[in-house]
């Protein structure tokens, strides 16, 4: 059962991260959309209150904090700007605690230890143009000679792929063997052979930078390989699974913000006389917006505990992605429908939350896939 009392550690990281957020993120924050601005203080910031390792031991640099206080911490930065969580979630569920998980020592200390202080920004990098709800079908190809690799083809949606110093990639080995051929690798950005591309040009989630990354003929020595050759796939899998927990937070921060705003204008707004919110038509959208907030919530929460009790979590963490996803999209739009013709403007930052509410539909695996990775565990 889920102790819903949070503890003072976790209530004090609570404080401390909605008042960040407040102060460090909402101002400007519909121009960094806008213009599709990188958050480099804010981010670095971050790094120096611990919030870019919360789940990496002390002795890497990180907070050693546990999954459900990290997305306690997330949830509030999410409220404010979607954008910056997205930066958040990445270093934190897919690159450092892929580390944690499956680095060696060295690794660590080499790379975990700057990830996890914020001094240096991870980026994850396993789909490609040609792949990607298909994860396996890579053309990413390494070929082993001597005491390093060589690594050609081009990958694609890299999140902080612009703005990261490491790149965790997942690439081909073994193109004999399938998904049993691909093995992951720690890459340094100045690496020669790696070519960063143009940011995308994005609906939402702007102030996140996302671009293709090219590879040509980029030596990486065998000591950055992580774990043996073939088990590159496995890796990548394990770490979505607690990845999906970030990104249902994200889109729960994205309802909650969206219902905040909602609940603010329908009570200020009149119309006929009266504030908005006295309406059943719009009191029915604020009762059901709230409702399943609090459902996608217990959804998240119970996925996070799963995963700090070592047990398994695959199912629920899709089922939490899945509902928060849908719940954000729902809320976002009726908070625009909420605010009539304002909702439509940018000023007020609404129809922002329904720009980015729409991603966690589709990144670390679209709805369709949750559905089926649901569907599969129920069958076993």
């Amino acid at each position: 059962m889920i102790d819903f009392a949070l503890t003072e550690t976790q209530e004090l990281i609570q404080k401390t991260a909605h008042e960040f957020a407040v102060e460090h993120l909402a101002p400007n924050v519909i121009d960094r959309d806008e213009n599709a601005e990188f958050p480099y203080k804010q981010i670095k910031l971050m790094g120096e209150l611990g919030f870019m390792g919360m789940m990496v031991p002390k002795k890497y640099n990180g907070a050693g904090l546990d999954t459900l206080t990290y997305i306690i911490a997330l949830e509030e930065i999410a409220v404010v700007e979607a954008a910056t969580s997205t930066i958040m979630s990445v270093n934190n569920s897919l690159v450092c605690q892929l580390l944690v998980d499956w680095g060696t020592d060295t690794q660590k200390d080499q790379y975990l230890k700057m990830l996890a202080s914020g001094e240096k920004l991870g980026a994850y990098s396993l789909s490609e143009p040609q792949s990607g709800s298909d994860a396996s079908n890579l053309k990413t190809h390494a070929r082993r000679e001597n005491d390093h690799y060589i690594i050609n083809g081009t990958k694609n949606w890299v999140t902080n792929g612009i703005n990261s110093d490491i790149v965790i990639l997942f690439c081909v080995t073994d193109k004999d063997l399938g998904s049993k051929g691909i093995s992951a690798f720690i890459i340094n950005k100045e690496t020669a052979g790696l070519v960063t591309g143009q940011k995308e040009d994005k609906l939402g989630i702007r102030a996140s930078d996302t671009c293709e990354l090219y590879f040509e003929n980029c030596k990486v020595p065998i000591k950055n390989r992580i774990g043996d050759e073939g088990i590159g796939f496995e890796i990548a899998m394990k770490t979505l699974r607690g990845g999906r927990i970030g990104i249902a937070t994200q889109a729960l921060g994205i309802a909650r913000a969206a219902l905040e705003s909602a609940l603010t204008y329908a009570i200020e707004r009149k119309q006929f006389g009266k504030n908005i919110g006295s309406f059943g038509a719009i009191r029915n959208k604020l009762a059901d917006i709230a409702t399943e907030i609090d459902a996608a919530r217990l959804l998240i929460w119970r996925a996070a505990k799963l995963k700090d009790n070592g047990e398994s979590f695959i199912k629920e963490s899709s089922m939490a992605k899945l509902y928060a996803s849908t719940v954000a999209m729902k809320a976002a739009t009726d908070c625009v429908q909420i605010h009539g013709g304002y909702g439509y403007m940018r000023e007020y930052g609404v129809e922002r939350l329904m720009r980015d509410a729409k991603i966690t539909q589709i990144y670390e695996g679209t709805s369709e896939i949750q559905q089926l990775v649901i569907g599969r565990e129920l069958m076993k």
